[in-house]
């Protein structure tokens, strides 16, 4: 079944879809008014170190401070002393232990596992990059472990670690690449291989390495002249990533609606995989590339809450800020031969599409997945094994629990960005994000309160009530009976005006004194 890469270009906007066989798979969006920042590098100022969540808040120039957790601040000596050079110009090297040499709290902890408070103070200047975008009200999640990547090869200069894609699951290849990077590699650095090495030359592992060590040379330069806090490094743009991270001999074509971007892209690819440039296309058609595709209203559908299986059954995706919680229903779905067949083939369905969608939304962090109760344990063992198998071709590392005695499957994947849902949506201004409004009946008692309560602090005069159309209609109808009693009670005679500019959420008391 072909892959293609479809990438609609504009200025004020990049999509990407990642489609196979007509299906939308993936589908990524950057727009320079919101630009994603993972992978960008950072001069920040701490600004506040917090022993008791071994953790620091650092400014790093945007809205809201990032988040710098203990973990991600271990073990980099090189990036230690280039801190180091930032903030006074000198050469010292930099270790806990040389620090902080009558501190007794070191004694209780590990000498390579020393508390933030020994690693980070308050004013410090530290080179950061960041690793989580921010997401709703949490600022960045940011990482002193600095990771640069290229076609072939995540460089990790500050770690000496030598990693393989977990895809390429051939052993002497492996072992092969592992030699290959050992015998290449500077001292003191690391690299990961990527899935796309697996068949790649020594000559194109180790262009791929000065390449990155030149970049982190540049970097490190960077830094010392960089205002703090302030922006070091730019990650590429979504369009050359794509090319990047997506673009193997498994896709059949990447086709690109912008002839500018068209050129961009051809050069981009020269540079690392010349072999692929003939399937890079630009599309000039009449119809705009995504309705060309047939892929313009399953963009619009992976924003709804309910997902329609074929059988008639469904899932609805709730998201919040902790986790995201999905429903499995038979919904249409009546079966032919007995209640618990039924069940297990929705469920069998539900599994498909639950991969898919968590794919397509970029859905991370924890998930708990409610199927419909199965009480054979072969139908439980079989969903957890085609939940496995759904989610083995997944690029985000995901971890999956087996089904609990309530028939909830958790799971995590990991989460870089935003979700799609929230990049196409925002918080309803009327419900704030309830989901929910208050319903007319319960305004119009909220009204009637107001009135008792204001009536008091005015000594005469009318009260005109602008409300919206459906609310003054329940008003002068339903609750006709309470508004006479309470214009007795108040002794004020109280008019209703419908006002349709009005958001059914929001009412007008105007006292004519």
């Amino acid at each position: 079944m072909y892959t293609d890469i479809l990438i609609n270009a504009a200025p004020y906007e990049n999509r990407i879809a990642l489609v196979e066989g007509g299906n939308l798979l993936e589908f990524h969006i950057e727009r320079p008014a919101e630009k994603g920042l993972v992978g960008n590098i950072y001069c920040g100022r701490v600004v506040r170190v917090l022993p008791g969540m071994q953790a620091a808040f650092v400014e790093i120039g945007l809205e809201r401070t990032g988040f710098l957790y203990v973990d991600d601040v271990h073990a980099s000596s090189v990036v230690a002393r280039l801190e180091e050079r930032i903030a006074s110009g000198g050469d010292e090297k930099r270790c806990c232990r040389r620090h902080y040499p009558d501190d007794p709290s070191l004694t209780n902890r590990c000498p390579t596992h020393p508390g933030i408070e020994q690693l980070l103070k308050e004013g410090q200047t530290v080179l950061v990059q960041i690793a989580k975008d921010p997401i709703g009200t949490k600022g960045a999640r940011l990482t002193c472990h600095i990771t640069l990547a290229c076609r072939n090869l995540v460089f990790m200069p500050l770690t000496e670690h030598i990693g393989i894609s977990r895809k390429i699951e051939n052993e002497r290849v492996r072992e092969e690449l592992r030699r290959k990077i050992e015998s290449l590699r500077p001292a003191g650095t690391g690299f990961i291989v990527r899935t796309v090495a697996e068949n790649v030359t020594s000559a194109e592992i180790e262009a791929d390495m000065e390449f990155l060590m030149l970049l982190w040379d540049d970097i490190k330069a960077a830094a010392q002249r960089s205002p703090v806090p302030g922006l070091v490094y730019k990650d590429i743009s979504l369009v050359l990533r794509s090319a990047r991270d997506l673009l193997t001999d498994s896709i059949n074509e990447v086709v690109i609606d912008s002839a500018e971007e068209h050129e961009r892209l051809l050069r981009f690819v020269s540079t690392f995989a010349p072999k692929l440039k003939s399937r890079i296309v630009h599309y000039d058609g009449e119809a705009p590339l995504f309705e060309a595709y047939g892929i313009e209203g399953a963009i619009s559908r992976a924003a709804d809450k309910k997902v329609w299986l074929r059988s008639g059954g469904y899932i609805i995706i709730e998201t919040t800020e902790a986790l995201t919680v999905i429903d499995v229903n038979t919904g249409r779905y009546v079966g032919k031969n007995d209640l618990a067949e039924t069940i297990y083939k929705t469920n069998m369905e539900a599994v498909r599409e639950i991969a898919a969608q968590l794919r397509l939304r970029n859905i991370g962090g924890i998930i708990i997945i409610d199927f419909i109760d199965m009480e054979a344990e072969q139908h439980r063992e079989a969903l957890h094994k085609a939940l496995l198998e759904a989610m083995a071709n997944d690029r985000n590392r995901v971890n999956i629990l087996r089904m609990s005695d309530f028939g909830l499957v958790q799971m995590t994947r990991q989460r870089a960005s935003e979700n799609l849902s929230r990049t196409l949506n925002e918080v309803c201004p009327c419900c704030g994000g309830d989901g929910a409004v208050k319903s007319r009946r319960t305004l119009c008692y909220e009204i009637f309160r107001r009135i008792a309560r204001d009536a008091a602090a005015v000594s005469s005069g009318s009260l005109t009530v602008r409300v919206n159309p459906r609310l003054a209609e329940l008003l002068l109808r339903e609750e006709a009976g309470h508004l006479r009693r309470l214009e007795t009670e108040t002794g004020r005679p109280i008019a209703v005006a419908a006002a349709p500019e009005l958001h059914l959420q929001r009412y007008e008391l105007i006292w004519n004194v």
